[in-house]
């Protein structure tokens, strides 16, 4: 006869093969569909934009970009295995409904699928690139720094805003990264308009920050730091408009230093016009359904933001 336990155990998703965990995991945390498509038009604007800048016409060769886009995508991935491990005592406390602590997957298997992807990163960019394993390192020593919260841990809870600044500092050097496959293999400097660029990287990280951590007020729970929670909602809106302002001046600066035509001007400050649309709705009627609309809204905006100022013109001179 069977064990009864065993049988609850089989036909609990929590005690499954680790693959089908891992993919459910991926699913909730790191969904590939919608982070893949994010990232990897971060990294191909990153790469056009600097191109673009120095007035050269092309694009880096695909095995050049193939291999940018996993580093990349996967960096993201370490960095939210990072946070699962940062995060564990209050994600148990207040989330329980999440993978790690109602026990889809154990933090022991993240690290071990962690250590698996960087041991992957650095065969494939030695086999491939091994100049670019400087600007790496760069990144990866940044990157364990904030899994230790640059050791002052206490202090950043305190202060939110070094807090928020501190981590958000990542994107802007996974782009010198990923900028890099153009400029550093081509042994030339980094053309000063990618500041621009990369100022643009970081606020856009801060609109994706503010904009998912806007609730409703039926929506709040006990212990998750949101900022409609800690600044109320009017303020928690104010701080959303007021960083996606500075991403547009930031990106009409990068556009205006790579001689970008007057159309794409426009264009950039149309989309700050329509993203603004998310915020009004909010506040007239808050409710769970607008305050998701900001977050997507923030996606939105991220994405039209990376491929108008690297991304579609590079795509336009394949067929000019």
């Amino acid at each position: 006869m069977s064990n009864p336990s065993n049988q609850i155990q089989q036909n609990n998703p929590n005690h499954g093969p680790f693959f089908r965990r891992f993919w459910q995991y991926l699913n909730e945390r790191f969904p590939l569909h919608s982070h893949g498509i994010l990232i990897a038009s971060f990294s191909f604007s990153a790469i056009g934009y600097s191109r673009l800048s120095q007035n050269l016409e092309g694009f880096i060769s695909w095995d050049k970009y193939a291999v940018a886009v996993f580093n990349t995508v996967t960096l993201f991935f370490l960095l939210r295995v990072f946070d699962e491990h940062k995060d564990a005592d209050d994600d148990a406390k207040f989330r329980m409904e999440l993978p790690v602590p109602r026990g889809l997957i154990t933090l022991n298997e993240l690290k071990n699928v962690a250590w698996f992807v960087f041991a992957l990163q650095v065969i494939i960019t030695a086999a491939t690139f091994p100049s670019m394993l400087v600007l790496y390192a760069i990144v990866i020593l940044y990157l364990l720094l904030m899994g230790k919260e640059f050791f002052i841990k206490n202090w950043l809870k305190k202060h939110p805003f070094w807090y928020v600044t501190s981590h958000m500092l990542i994107i802007p050097l996974v782009d010198v990264y990923a900028s890099g496959y153009d400029w550093s293999l081509s042994n030339s400097q980094a053309p000063f308009g990618l500041v621009y660029f990369f100022g643009v990287s970081f606020l856009n990280g801060v609109v994706l920050e503010v904009g998912r951590k806007i609730r409703n007020p039926s929506d709040e729970k006990p212990g998750v730091e949101t900022y409609s929670a800690m600044l109320g909602q009017t303020k928690a809106l104010l701080l959303w408009v007021g960083v996606l302002f500075l991403t547009l001046i930031l990106a009409l600066l990068a556009a205006d230093y790579a001689h970008f035509a007057n159309g794409i001007k426009y264009c950039l400050i149309g989309y700050f016009s329509f993203t603004l649309i998310a915020a009004l709705l909010h506040f007239i009627n808050p409710s769970s359904k607008t305050a998701k609309g900001i977050e997507i809204a923030s996606g939105i905006w991220t994405i039209l933001m990376y491929l108008t100022l690297g991304g579609v013109l590079t795509i336009l001179q394949w067929f000019v």
